[in-house]
């Protein structure tokens, strides 16, 4: 008849047994962490950027020296004086 405890295991063979058992499970809570952390983060795909406003242009392009104060007031007049459509 054969029993479980029929070898005697060694000092080595214990541990090798006992680092074997903590690195699995070391493992699977690694992969469940890993797993639910990319399941909740948020999609980064999903933000859509705004499209600047007219006036943001503007804004840009005097700050960056393309046009001169008076057409700034001048095209920010002409901006509001006509209403916006879009197509």
């Amino acid at each position: 008849m054969m029993f479980w405890y029929d070898h005697d295991v060694s000092g080595w063979g214990w541990f090798a047994m006992s680092a074997g058992m903590i690195l699995f499970w070391a493992l699977i809570i690694t992969v469940a962490v890993l797993l639910f952390r990319t399941l909740n983060q948020p999609q980064e795909n999903t933000h859509v950027p705004a499209t600047p406003s007219p006036q943001d242009i503007l804004r840009e392009r005097l700050a960056r020296g393309e046009i001169d104060e008076d057409e700034y007031q001048r095209r920010l007049n002409a901006l509001h004086a006509r209403p916006l459509t879009k197509p």
